[in-house]
């Protein structure tokens, strides 16, 4: 089984071609050619099945374009979940479990794998946060946005991103290809962080923090993920968040709806057939690009550095504000008991 990442480029040696080694799986990067070492089954050997049944089409669009391989196209079939829905999960194995495609294409990048091993669900602590600020592992938005990820998991009791789980083990069992397709976690933050104005950033840690904190029950979560037909519930929430800080909705989604129509694009014309596992709020912003052009590099570049305030003292305001909202938040959950 091999698990393919587009933008893998271990720090060894610098060589982008080069195979990094996992624990069961290896991570190569897309732009290579697929020897037999890394490509678990040929194209002949994968018949192509059937149209989808009407039942399963409730959150799938279907793609074609030209292909190298025998027959000359590749159908891909988006298909769209909800990111912490059972349902989703349910629909995703139905999926790939008839089609059996060559391909699954994932919405995941190489630092976020860990997601297709089973996990336990954990919200981290107050004292995991501030660790992860120390060792610089992330920055204060994705530190948050991460915990705000965890909290209506936790209420649903899904673990974030099951569904690309239930999709890999799926491919396993008939010999699929796994390939990672998002633009690179880190970047993604790292542009959203990085084209906000100090203001915003602070407004934005609050505001994720206290959507956390007055999450909605279970029941109603539930509910309100069965009443989405046509965005995912992060990709909701994104929403609600850019109409007070724009460039959120550009960076989070717009973006990396370019990004991922281009790879996927890109591996289509390499296989016969492909079924793609994304958030539902990516599905028309894939479709919409798919075949046009995208300027990859541009996607990939982080934001310059303005001046004005050092780089220091942001970092030191931001952490002052993590802090009060925490001691906000503790008395807020204290007066709850």
């Amino acid at each position: 089984m091999s698990v393919i990442d587009p933008e893998t480029q271990p720090e060894s040696d610098g060589n982008p071609n080069a195979i990094a080694e996992g624990s069961d799986r290896s991570v190569v990067s897309v732009d290579n050619e697929y020897d037999d070492e890394t490509s678990v089954r040929s194209s002949e050997n994968f018949e192509r099945k059937a149209e989808l049944p009407e039942e399963m089409c409730k959150s799938v669009v279907k793609l074609t374009c030209e292909s190298s391989v025998e027959g000359g196209e590749c159908v891909v079939y988006l298909v769209g979940t909800a990111h912490v829905s059972m349902e989703s999960c349910q629909e995703v194995e139905a999926v790939i479990k008839f089609l059996q495609p060559q391909v699954v294409f994932l919405e995941l990048c190489a630092s976020r794998v860990s997601i297709l091993t089973p996990q336990n669900l954990k919200v981290p602590t107050i004292g995991d946060m501030i660790d992860q600020w120390k060792k610089k592992k992330n920055n204060a938005f994705g530190i948050l946005y991460s915990w705000f990820l965890a909290k209506v998991a936790s209420k649903l009791e899904v673990f974030p991103g099951s569904e690309f789980r239930v999709a890999y083990e799926e491919a396993m069992k008939y010999g699929g290809k796994v390939i990672l397709g998002d633009r690179p976690v880190n970047i993604t933050l790292g542009r959203t962080w990085g084209k906000m104005p100090l203001w915003h950033k602070l407004k934005l840690l609050y505001s994720l923090l206290f959507q956390a904190i007055l999450l909605p029950s279970a029941e109603d979560l539930t509910r309100m993920l069965k009443e989405m037909n046509d965005v995912d519930m992060l990709t909701l929430v994104i929403q609600e968040l850019s109409k007070e800080f724009p460039t959120v909705m550009e960076t989070l989604v717009h973006e990396r709806d370019k990004y991922m129509s281009s790879r996927l694009l890109k591996v289509a014309n390499e296989h016969s057939s492909v079924v793609a596992v994304v958030g539902k709020g990516h599905l028309q912003g894939i479709k919409k690009h798919w075949k046009q052009p995208v300027e990859l590099n541009d996607l990939l570049a982080m934001p310059s550095r303005k001046g004005g305030i050092s780089a220091a003292k942001i970092l030191q305001t931001i952490g002052v504000t993590v802090a009060g909202v925490a001691i906000v938040s503790g008395l807020y959950l204290s007066s709850k008991k």
